[in-house]
């Protein structure tokens, strides 16, 4: 049986003209993969984010797998990836045929380690792939110099960091291609759907190719390479539009809320994500890290019994058994995977409710730390 929750993690905010839209593509029959709401979604988010191309499709999991086909990754092919994500990108690169090589956490920022991705680098492998883990920017500085001096394509997964900076440009902006999912628990959202972008012509038009079935532009009804039916619709991209219109509101309510909850555990044995000098933390959800697993399962328990609903932090991917055959120790992220609580984190969320999950959170939260040595791989010295 599923608990119903009187707070749930995550849910959207439909608030502006995401009705209106719907019913006119409703009334003008144009509710496929064509129409003037996938054009004017696509125009307008690639002006949001400042990139020449962003081509919409239905989710963000196959933004990555085309993504990755355009940039000719395949079998023979290593690409870098955090062992601390979501399984989308490392089950992408597996889509391609290519071998995912996991790197650690920077136990400052959660983020994938530019000094583990250089000591993982060999003659085979091809790219790097950056997750902006939980709407954290990764070190997009280091990140750009590592693969230019090796000659390694850069790829983004901003999946969860929609309205995150990295030294005042939007991530996305600094690979060779990134993609965006707009899930319904995303900041903006089209109930299911996602984006590729790029700067590059060459690659945005194989993006384009791929994702409608290979069909070539000089002939009709001609195929002349294998692609995919990954189209957005045009209603969901008129939700996505009018979620677009309201993004400036839902980034600040989600800071907002961040602040607040912040403001409210501090002095608690729980440590909240923050950011890095240089960066603009989206807070696509506020996370927090307990002092031990067991502190961890017993304040989601207690959420839990006041129908507030929590998710744990991502397991690290090379701990899940179809990745797990070579065995791996990444201690950074298997310490954030065992301790990470994902808190109520939606932009509509209330200071009173806020109020209340930090009130238990303190509650259940040990006061003593100096008998926590876990917490020594996550300290956080930023502030927001």
């Amino acid at each position: 049986m599923t608990l119903s929750y009187r707070i749930p993690v995550y849910q959207p905010w439909l608030c502006g003209n995401e009705e209106r839209y719907v019913l006119d593509c409703l009334r003008s029959n144009w509710i496929s993969s064509k129409g003037d709401y996938i054009v004017a979604f696509e125009e307008r988010f690639a002006s949001f984010i400042g990139i020449r191309h962003a081509i919409s499709v239905c989710n963000g999991t196959v933004a990555l797998h085309v993504a990755l086909a355009a940039l000719g990754i395949g079998p023979g092919d290593e690409v870098i990836v955090p062992t601390l994500t979501y399984i989308a990108p490392v089950n992408a690169i597996v889509y391609c045929g290519a071998t995912p090589v996991f790197v650690d956490s920077d136990p400052q920022t959660w983020q994938l380690d530019p000094n583990h991705v250089y000591r993982r680098i060999t003659p085979r492998t091809k790219a790097i792939l950056a997750v902006h883990l939980y709407g954290h920017p990764a070190d997009m500085g280091a990140l750009t110099t590592l693969a230019r001096e090796h000659g390694l394509f850069l790829i983004e997964d901003c999946a969860e960091a929609f309205g995150a900076y990295y030294d005042a440009a939007h991530v996305g902006t600094f690979g060779d291609i990134a993609t965006f999912s707009f899930y319904g628990n995303k900041t903006i959202t089209t109930g299911e759907g996602g984006m590729v972008v790029t700067n590059d012509d060459m690659l945005a038009e194989r993006v384009r190719r791929l994702k409608g079935q290979g069909l070539a532009p000089y002939r009709e009804y001609w195929h002349d390479i294998v692609g995919y039916n990954y189209r957005m619709t045009n209603i969901a991209a008129a939700i996505g539009l009018a979620q677009l219109e309201n993004a400036p509101l839902f980034l600040e309510r989600k800071r907002a809320i961040a602040q607040h909850y912040r403001s409210l555990l501090k002095g608690t044995s729980v440590i909240m994500h923050s950011e890095a000098p240089n960066v603009r933390h989206a807070y696509w959800m506020v996370t927090v890290l307990a002092p031990t697993a067991e502190d961890r399962d017993r304040i989601r328990a207690e959420l839990a019994r006041h129908g507030i609903e929590t998710r744990p932090t991502f397991y690290p991917v090379h701990t899940m058994p179809m990745y797990a055959q070579r065995y791996e120790r990444h201690r950074v992220a298997e310490s954030l995977g065992l301790r990470g609580i994902n808190l109520p984190s939606y932009p509509a969320l209330s200071a009173d409710e806020i109020e209340e999950i930090c009130t238990i959170v303190a509650q259940c939260a040990p006061t003593d730390t100096a008998s926590c040595p876990a917490h020594r791989y996550t300290t956080s010295p930023h502030t927001p």
